[in-house]
């Protein structure tokens, strides 16, 4: 039983870990994409065109950015507590 209560703990840890990897990606390229926001919004400012919208888009992927942030945080914690189990299952 306890084998198998360890390689459940195991597995979840596994998957944690992988949606870790797949955030810190995810966090990255949302960086990239505000930046490529950033400069087309500096240009549609250069041009004299409006850019109500794309301020407006830039304000929205940076507030996704930080919720994407805060889900990284509670993925860490997870990731924490798994380890710990993992590692009481061992002892």
């Amino acid at each position: 039983m306890a084998s198998a209560e360890h390689a459940n703990w195991a597995a979840q840890l596994r998957s944690e870990r992988a949606q870790l990897v797949k955030a810190d990606v995810d966090i990255e390229e949302g960086w990239t994409r505000i930046r490529n926001q950033q400069d087309l919004l500096d240009w549609l400012q250069r041009a004299g065109h409006d850019t109500n919208q794309a301020e407006r888009l830039i304000s929205l992927l940076k507030e996704t950015l930080v919720e994407w942030e805060r889900h990284r945080t509670l993925i860490v914690q997870r990731v924490a507590y798994l380890e710990e189990r993992v590692r009481s299952q061992l002892a």
